[in-house]
């Protein structure tokens, strides 16, 4: 197996026997295996600002790969996206609006399968979707069954976001309910917005994985993904969507999609206002990375 393709499979490895996250600031509260008809069951973990009070309402951020946003203790390779220090430190200093995270745990080997957006993928022909789906990782295959994204976001607004509203005290409009990711995880957030655009009011994707898959060359995906956008992207009169990328190891690879991607973003009428895309020189595809930058698309997103 390619050495870029191992690395990318192991950045998100779950140890199995993880227990719940330890923070700094703020508290955790650790959901063990929820359970969804739509997706297999998975840990949730909650995170609630210091001072978090239920006689006030928070918004609300549903993050991907959750077992890598608190504590590195929990990762294979001993690095997080410390969101418990920056979301603290923001909310403290005044910089953005309080809030909780929703820190969802993916599917280990569904990953690909659960946050590969469904729509894109059927525009490509049978026989690129064969081709898709052929494709090794591992001891098995890249996508490990087929694919189920639009499962996975009706799991997260049917199911996980009535319970987050249910048992804590929230705002639950758009206007105060966001989703983010990095890569993979960039893509499925994106779509939850494009799919859900009175659900989800704003999105921040960090190094998205425009390709997909781990080669650029006869590359269909990425094709399919603009055409997506260009006939899904929600509107830019109350939404705000974020981008970002570096430009080491695998997010060598985005340059080029993430202009085109700017390029319709600027023709459906998205501006400053309510968009940014940003390009992190020197920046790789890891935890470390998107923890120097988090500032970035959580001021974007959460400023008071």
């Amino acid at each position: 197996m390619p050495l870029k393709v191992t690395l990318f499979l192991m950045l998100f490895a779950v140890d199995a026997f993880a227990q719940t996250p330890k923070v700094s600031s703020g508290a955790i509260q650790h959901i063990a295996n929820f359970p969804s008809k739509y997706v297999p069951a998975r840990n949730v973990d909650v995170w609630l600002p210091d001072g978090y009070s239920p006689l006030k309402n928070y918004a609300v951020v549903y993050m991907q790969d959750g077992m890598a946003l608190f504590d590195a203790g929990i990762m294979w390779n001993k690095q997080e996206w410390g969101v418990d220090e920056t979301m603290g430190r923001l909310i403290a200093d005044g910089k953005i609006k309080d809030c909780i995270v929703v820190g969802i745990w993916n599917g280990n080997a569904n990953r690909h399968s659960e946050y590969f957006p469904q729509k894109p993928f059927e525009m490509l022909t049978a026989r690129q979707q064969d081709s898709l789906y052929s494709i090794p990782a591992g001891n098995g295959k890249l996508f490990a069954e087929k694919i189920q994204s639009e499962n996975y976001l009706k799991f997260m607004v049917h199911e996980l976001k009535p319970y987050i509203d249910s048992h804590y005290a929230t705002f639950t409009d758009a206007t105060n309910t966001y989703v983010m990711g990095s890569s993979m995880g960039g893509l499925i957030s994106l779509y939850a917005i494009c799919e859900y655009p009175k659900v989800f009011g704003g999105a921040a994707c960090l190094s998205t994985h425009w390709p997909g898959l781990f080669t650029v060359n006869n590359n269909p995906v990425p094709a399919a993904f603009m055409a997506y956008l260009r006939k899904y992207l929600p509107s830019p009169k109350n939404h705000k969507i974020y981008f970002d990328h570096g430009d080491a190891t695998l997010d060598a690879m985005y340059q080029p999609y993430q202009q085109q991607v700017d390029e319709i973003m600027k023709k459906k009428g998205f501006s400053a206002n309510n968009w940014l895309s940003k390009e992190f020189p020197g920046a790789d595809h890891s935890e470390n990375s998107w923890r120097k930058r988090l500032d970035e698309p959580m001021v974007f997103l959460l400023k008071n």
